[in-house]
């Protein structure tokens, strides 16, 4: 039996405001696909091709208050779940604050390695770290 990884789901406001998030940092669609109301729009890394990051927005197929939590938790950058890795988190960090992005935590070290912290407009904080040898 082979088991693996290949999508996770982040959730956003907009999703074309998330792809263009994740276009500046160089991630390409893999899947653009609408049936009706319902889009299914996923993202990957040239780096790492066999994991997608489905940009998901609230709605269908949840129930009215289910959805309604989700945009919440989401308005309140809550749902937060990524961790970039990277070789040079200083220049890394440096390269992205240059495509316009916000960072909430420069690029430090930290006793487990260097780290940062940047944000995208549905209000999803992630980390870019860089591990500790």
């Amino acid at each position: 039996m082979s088991l693996k990884v290949g999508y996770t789901t982040l959730w956003v406001r907009d999703q074309d405001e998330a792809l263009a998030f994740f276009e500046k940092l160089g991630f390409e669609v893999r899947e653009d696909v609408k049936n009706g109301d319902y889009r299914w729009l996923s993202v990957a890394s040239t780096e790492q091709p066999d994991l997608a990051i489905t940009l998901a927005k609230p709605g269908y197929p949840m129930d009215e208050p289910t959805s309604q939590a989700v945009a919440g938790a989401l308005a309140k950058g809550m749902l937060s779940t990524l961790v970039f890795t990277t070789d040079d988190c200083f220049a890394t960090a440096a390269a992205i604050k240059a495509k316009g992005i916000e960072f909430t935590r420069d690029a430090g070290e930290r006793g487990y390695g260097v780290d940062a912290a940047f944000r995208d407009p549905s209000g999803n904080e992630y980390r870019l770290l860089q591990t500790a040898p």
